[in-house]
C-alpha cells in the first residue's frame, strides 16, 4: 500500500503557540517542578531534625546563588500552579470558557504569579 500521497498530520512546527496550549503545558512543567521542590523541603526538613551541622549545610547550599534561583522558580511555580488550578475548576464550572475568557483569565494568572512571587521575595529580602 502506498502512503505517499497522504497529508502528514498536523504538529507543534506546524501551528504558531497560543497562550492557551502554553499554559496547558506550563501547568504540567510547574507540577514537576513542585514535585522537585518538595523533594528539597523534605531533604531540608531532615536536615533540621538531624541537628545544627547539617541544617548549616543545606542552608548554606540553598544560599548560593543557584540555590536562591531555584527557589525563586519554585515559588513561581507554586503560585501558578495554584491559580492556574483555580482557573482550571472555574472552567470545569462552566465559567470563562469563551475565548474572551480563556485568554483574560491566562493574563490574570501570569501577571498574578508573577506579583504574588515578588511579594514573597520582596518580603523575604
Amino acid at each position: 500500500m502506498v502512503t505517499d500521497n497522504r497529508p502528514l498530520s498536523p504538529h507543534l512546527q506546524v501551528y504558531r503557540p497560543q497562550l492557551t496550549s502554553v499554559m496547558s503545558i506550563s501547568h504540567r512543567i510547574s507540577g514537576i517542578l513542585l514535585s522537585l521542590g518538595m523533594v528539597v523541603v523534605v531533604l531540608w526538613l531532615l536536615a533540621l531534625a538531624s541537628g545544627p551541622e547539617a541544617f548549616e549545610r543545606i542552608n548554606t547550599v540553598l544560599a548560593t546563588p543557584i540555590g536562591l534561583i531555584a527557589m525563586l522558580v519554585w515559588t513561581f511555580s507554586l503560585f501558578y500552579h495554584l491559580l492556574n488550578g483555580i482557573r482550571h475548576l472555574l472552567w470545569d464550572a462552566g465559567w470563562l470558557l469563551d475565548l474572551r475568557g480563556a485568554y483574560a483569565s491566562g493574563w490574570i494568572v501570569l501577571v498574578a504569579s508573577v506579583v504574588m512571587t515578588a511579594v514573597v521575595w520582596g518580603g523575604l529580602l
